[in-house]
């Protein structure tokens, strides 16, 4: 199946642009970080906020990812999509990893300084490998289906979400979220456009059908 033409949206660009003000100006002003805008937030885990609400979309989004193309197959466009989405969220959680093993940032949690980079392999607040996760998973659909159906567009609030909760519970600084966000939306705009699945086609030719449509 081949990869479907991509309609550039700012909804993303916009997105972005609301987690860099999660804070007053004044608080901003004084941040650090690559890009200026790192500062400590009042800690949040409460609520929609809390921990255990990002530990469940992380789970559920990785479930998904790994178990729905092995049950569709690759021989509908849902199918497809679902490989594709494999492929980016590897390969996004792949450079994560590279990322986070070479500028071994340490959290807020840890420090109110975000300019603390190559602390130790231990430290490993940069790029937010959650977020990375969630904006690889979302951005094939997106691709794929955002044209004719632009309520898709909606998927994008889930790393929004994430971002602004990891944020807020001081698991990450701003630029560590918008870094993996930059990263998974990259590699999901990537696998959608190959000609065909990458893992996919490691695999016997058997997956292409799927579970489902096998039993």
């Amino acid at each position: 199946m081949r990869a479907k033409s991509f309609i550039p949206t700012h909804a993303g660009a916009w997105l972005l642009l609301v987690v860099c003000a999660v804070a007053p100006v004044q608080v901003a002003m004084a941040a650090g970080g690559p890009f200026g805008i790192d500062h400590r937030v009042t800690v949040d885990n409460r609520g929609i906020w809390a921990r255990h609400n990002q530990l469940v979309l992380e789970y559920a989004t990785a479930a998904t990812v790994v178990i729905a193309p092995l049950v569709l197959g690759d021989e509908s466009k849902l199918g497809d999509t679902f490989w594709r989405t494999l492929d980016s969220v590897a390969v996004s959680q792949a450079i994560t990893q590279a990322a986070k093993l070479t500028f071994q940032r340490e959290r807020p949690s840890q420090t109110a300084n975000p300019d603390l980079f190559f602390r130790g392999v231990h430290d490993s607040s940069f790029p937010s490998g959650e977020v990375t996760l969630i904006a690889g998973a979302v951005t094939p659909f997106v691709v794929a289906y955002g044209r004719d159906h632009p309520a898709v567009y909606a998927l994008e609030l889930l790393p929004l979400y994430d971002s602004m909760a990891r944020v807020k519970v001081r698991g990450h600084w701003q630029s560590d979220v918008l870094a993996g966000w930059a990263i998974g939306t990259a590699t999901g705009i990537w696998a959608a456009h190959r000609r065909s699945p990458l893992i996919l086609g490691w695999l016997p030719g058997g997956f292409e059908i799927g579970f489902a449509h096998k039993f």
